[in-house]
């Protein structure tokens, strides 16, 4: 079995937003919205009570997290949203009609209608590119180096790799509420505060 995924670094992220530009225009994403975005966490305090200099900071993108079991696809009434055999989450724009089941069963807010289609769009994961052999828009163009693609079925692939040779309690997922997220974050220098 394949699951394609991404695996972040957050402390390699330095919030460059290049993801989130190299997506939008790959895939020709409209003006205000996004199929990846980097979001800031802090500065927080590093301990309770902390007081700055002593605070943390850290980048977190957030996109389609193509889960295991996905909420999406479950409430779609054409079966436009679908899991391909790459274990990624996929819209048919032609059997979408735009009724926005999957953009309020979505946990995550990484789903929207594109108002001049009338389709709802999200993270592809460049299902156009990866059909290529490439890798994701957003893994080839990340400034620093922070994102590691591959099927997590493969012990091989850059984002199994990655994942081996980290300690697995450095290592999360988005909230999970049922849907098991596939994409993962490594987290080493900070506490993790979702």
């Amino acid at each position: 079995m394949t699951r394609y995924a991404i695996v972040t670094d957050v402390d390699r992220c330095v919030g460059c937003l290049g993801c989130s530009v190299a997506c939008k225009t790959v895939n020709a994403v409209p003006i205000g919205q996004f199929w990846n975005k980097t979001l800031r966490i802090g500065p927080n305090p590093k301990t309770e009570g902390g007081h700055w200099p002593d605070v943390e900071l850290y980048y977190l993108t957030i996109q389609c997290q193509h889960c295991e079991n996905p909420q999406c696809v479950e409430v779609c009434p054409t079966q436009a949203s679908q899991k391909t055999a790459d274990g990624t989450i996929q819209i048919d724009k032609q059997r979408c009609i735009g009724c926005q089941f999957c953009v309020m069963a979505c946990p995550y807010n990484v789903r929207y209608l594109n108002e001049e289609e009338k389709v709802v769009e999200k993270c592809t994961l460049c299902e156009q590119l990866i059909a290529d052999g490439k890798v994701p828009q957003c893994v080839s163009q990340c400034g620093g180096r922070a994102r590691y693609f591959g099927d997590l079925d493969d012990p091989n692939s850059d984002a199994s790799k990655i994942l081996a040779e980290t300690d697995p309690t450095k290592v999360y997922s988005l909230p999970d509420v049922g849907n098991k997220p596939s994409l993962r974050y490594i987290l080493r220098e900070m506490k993790w505060r979702g």
